[in-house]
């Protein structure tokens, strides 16, 4: 089964369970854009995980949903486990991918004329409400213009031309997804992730799970984000390493048992040398060539 046959299959599987595509969305925790190009078969082996999760949900059988589909291949090719026991990679976006977007406070501030301050103060008074998905992308625009007093502004094209790769992280996260199973964990505006990526901003790589705070209703340190992270990447705990720039994440993180790792972006280089001593691979021993019986 090829990846169209499979979103077929989930797609009459979903239509047997009687549930729109939003429904089910909301039912698996997964976003409706990532879902509709798993029907549509636009995802190449898309996550086991992800499938396993909408076969839970649709309560029908993983191997009737997928037969010998090119989500298997990842569970028959299984990546590296550290010498910590590490399985697992989330990286944070703002801040560890991406040099942060301060940039664009300036240039909105240069374009409208107002002061540095009166736009990140304006900014900051909505943000979290807009990450955590409790109000739209377009609401914010909204709200953020005319806290403002000026036309309707369009804050993700600002963010966009802003923000620059972390170059250090570039080729680590290819390496990364090469040798572990690896996804985002972000505090991040609706519709953000999928502008990253049609810029080609951070890394392409397949990312086996992304944990988007508009989403999922929670933001980094908030208890519930951990949680939908730790599920859907379907590993325990303790095999899970969280790279954030945010030490308050990281304690959080930590309290619900994960490794941790502190990014600094003004220390890249070391930084990365850092995660990349920690996710040094678990040696496997051998086994001892068999010796020939002489004895008569």
């Amino acid at each position: 089964m090829n990846e169209e046959d499979l979103g077929k299959s989930i797609q009459h599987a979903r239509q047997s369970a009687g549930l729109t595509q939003q429904e089910l969305c909301q039912k698996a925790e997964l976003s409706y854009s990532t879902l509709a190009k798993i029907e549509r078969g636009a995802i190449k082996s898309p996550s086991i995980f992800t499938i396993q999760r909408l076969a839970q949900v649709l309560g029908i059988d993983l191997n009737e949903l997928v037969g010998n589909s090119g989500a298997h291949k990842q569970a028959d090719n299984p990546k590296k486990r550290s010498k910590t026991g590490i399985r697992f990679v989330y990286f944070d976006v703002n801040g560890c991918l991406l040099k942060f977007f301060h940039k664009a406070f300036t240039k909105l501030s240069a374009d409208t004329g107002l002061g540095s301050e009166a736009v990140e103060s304006a900014f900051w008074h909505y943000n979290d409400a807009v990450c955590r998905g409790e109000i739209t992308l377009d609401d914010f625009n909204n709200r953020f213009s005319e806290k403002l007093n000026i036309p309707k502004i369009n804050w993700m094209d600002y963010y966009l031309d802003a923000v620059e790769p972390v170059v250090e992280m570039q080729e680590f996260v290819k390496w990364t997804a090469d040798n572990y199973l690896v996804g985002l964990l972000s505090n991040i505006m609706p519709g953000f992730i999928d502008g990253l990526k049609q810029r080609q901003l951070i890394p392409d790589v397949h990312y086996d799970v992304i944990i988007d705070s508009s989403e999922v209703g929670a933001l980094k340190p908030e208890a519930k984000i951990y949680e939908v992270a730790q599920e859907r990447c379907g590993v325990p705990a303790n095999e899970i390493l969280l790279v954030d720039d945010s030490r308050t994440n990281l304690m959080a993180a930590e309290h619900m048992g994960w490794h941790v790792l502190w990014f600094d972006d003004f220390e890249a280089k070391e930084s990365v040398e850092r995660i990349r001593s920690s996710l040094e691979p678990e040696v496997t021993s051998a086994p001892a060539p068999e010796t020939a019986n002489f004895a008569g």
